[in-house]
């Protein structure tokens, strides 16, 4: 990948604004505190994070310091993202032990500190994306797309659509609803949150909202094929839980071979998204930054999502 060294600074940056931002372990309550950071600084692909920040590099203008707004929006979405996969672990949603290659939080340390751990995770995301140094109706749009990607109209929606769906006959419309809801509301709001807070144009937000949506529903199926095939020592996660726990999913409806048709025929329509994108801001006076990178590293990143081995 072209931008892979961009990539992996902007991993770096992320996670030592994270560290920066969350409480330190010897505040108290201790144990609350160091189950947040065990819940965010493990290991961790970022993609939502790297999103955020390619999405913002297409748009233009280039990081500003170490306390840029795309530093604010991108902790953001990683900590309602890490929020969400701590309550995801819990007994009483999919109960898994393990998580980023370690015990889930509720496994090293108990049930409650658990769910304490994501409320505290989510009223963070907000308290850092309201802090973002950028213009009010920016931040504003940002906060706006964020609580609606992770509320009852999206991933949490989708969280209650896969326990509803849990053990019954589910059609490939339902499993695209409510994945589309589950994982790619986030995804799709990553992308949108890093151009708005770069003056994205109501054009240019459009198909970056369009290439967000493309690419989650990408990484789900390639989720779906993992689990699939791949073990728990390479997923990090535990792997063949979706079978064990009777979900449907792009495998189980459509079987290996159609899920992989189906990934397919999905990353060549984000191809397409992303060639328009490029070309319609390279083909356009208004847009001649030579700041911006025309989508280069969001088409790293969809590569990455629907190639991933992990």
């Amino acid at each position: 990948m072209r931008s892979e060294p961009t990539l992996a600074q902007w991993r770096t940056r992320v996670d030592a604004f994270l560290a920066g931002r969350l409480a330190s372990e010897s505040v108290a309550p201790r144990r609350l505190h160091v189950a947040m950071r065990y819940a965010v600084l493990g290991e961790g692909k970022r993609l939502r994070p790297l999103l955020v920040y390619a999405a913002g590099a297409a748009v233009g203008a280039p990081l500003s310091g170490d306390n840029d707004a795309l530093d604010h929006a991108a902790a953001a979405i990683e900590l309602i993202h890490a929020y969400s996969l701590v309550h995801d672990d819990l007994p009483a949603m999919d109960d898994d032990a393990l998580r980023r290659g370690r015990p889930t939080v509720h496994v090293a340390f108990d049930e409650a500190t658990a769910i304490l751990v994501g409320d505290a995770l989510q009223s963070a995301a907000f308290d850092v994306l309201g802090d973002a140094p950028a213009a009010a109706p920016q931040v504003l749009a940002a906060v706006r797309e964020l609580a609606r990607a992770a509320g009852s109209l999206g991933m949490c929606g989708g969280q209650a659509l896969d326990m509803t769906m849990t053990g019954t006959a589910a059609t490939l419309d339902d499993v695209a609803a409510m994945h589309r809801l589950k994982t790619g509301a986030l995804i799709e709001a990553a992308v949108v949150m890093g151009g708005l807070l770069r003056g994205a144009s109501a054009d240019d937000l459009a198909i970056l909202r369009r290439i967000g949506a493309l690419l989650g529903l990408g990484f789900q199926i390639k989720d779906d094929l993992l689990d699939a095939e791949a073990d728990s020592t390479t997923l990090g996660k535990t792997a063949g839980k979706d079978e064990a726990q009777g979900k449907s999913t792009y495998v189980t409806l459509l079987g290996l071979d159609g899920a992989r048709a189906r990934l397919d025929a999905v990353a060549a329509e984000l191809d397409a998204a992303l060639a328009a994108f490029a070309a319609g801001r390279s083909g356009n006076a208004a847009h001649a930054d030579p700041t911006n990178d025309n989508g280069q590293a969001l088409a790293d990143l969809a590569v990455m999502a629907v190639r991933r081995s992990r």
